[in-house]
């Protein structure tokens, strides 16, 4: 591996390098800071870019790489890396990424797929990227997602968010799961996480379930069973009341 300086007009974002949205969760702001940080310390850690004809193909350290073309800098420091194919790139820029809570879950779903199409099972898949067999899953399934729930997917909803896309994605066929989401999507993951439960899959049975959330039969149900966790303190004290009447027992 050589470490060297290269004009930023040599370079071009490889097919490889995972960060596809740079507009997702926080990508601006950190992108902006990123600059600041760069032009009063200077670039600390390197690029990672492959040689492709007369130029370079960035496999890692995108926001790094942006931040500088903003700043107007004409070069890099760069580590060049010629030993890799694309699904060895791919990993590498996955693992520089998926750790980030800004990075597009739909770009993390696309890069896990291109390894697991390498490896062929998750165990492989996990033990490259250093996340749980159940995480890779779950983001996969993302790609199950209708193509315009996929296209809005953001990691600005945060991991209630993701959590709700998957059992979207896991439980109703693609043309259902835009109704099933506009019909839950006013309520907290807990809810949400139990109507899509207690459908059994049937996108009809959403609305019926949706209703009874709303009037409370949730709150108390889940409560018998101590799932009390999503309620305020107050909220919990007021259920435990209507638990001690004998009538709410029977």
């Amino acid at each position: 591996m050589n470490t060297v300086e290269i004009r930023l007009t040599q370079i071009t974002v490889s097919s490889s390098n995972t960060r596809k949205d740079m507009t997702a969760g926080t990508e601006d702001t950190g992108l902006r800071d990123l600059m600041d940080s760069i032009r009063e310390h200077g670039l600390i850690n390197p690029v990672m870019v492959m040689s492709r004809g007369d130029g370079y193909e960035l496999i890692a350290g995108q926001r790094r790489f942006r931040a500088c073309q903003r700043l107007g800098l004409e070069s890099i420091t760069a580590v060049i890396r010629n030993d890799l194919d694309p699904t060895d790139a791919t990993i590498l820029s996955l693992v520089e990424n998926v750790h980030r809570a800004d990075m597009n879950p739909i770009d993390k779903a696309h890069a896990y797929q291109a390894i697991y199409d390498r490896c062929g099972n998750y165990s492989q898949v996990a033990q490259q990227t250093a996340v749980s067999i159940p995480t890779v899953r779950r983001y996969m399934s993302l790609l199950n997602l209708a193509p315009s729930i996929q296209e809005r997917a953001s990691t600005s909803e945060g991991a209630a968010g993701i959590g709700t896309l998957y059992n979207v994605a896991t439980n109703f066929a693609p043309e259902d799961q835009e109704r099933v989401l506009g019909q839950i999507g006013s309520l907290n993951q807990h809810r949400q996480a139990e109507i899509i439960r207690r459908s059994e899959g049937n996108a009809d049975n959403i609305g019926p379930l949706v209703n009874a959330a709303l009037e409370g039969d949730f709150d108390l149900k889940l409560c018998r069973v101590g799932l009390c966790d999503m309620l305020s303190d107050k909220g919990k004290q007021q259920v435990e009341r209507l638990l001690s009447d004998p009538v709410n027992r029977a």
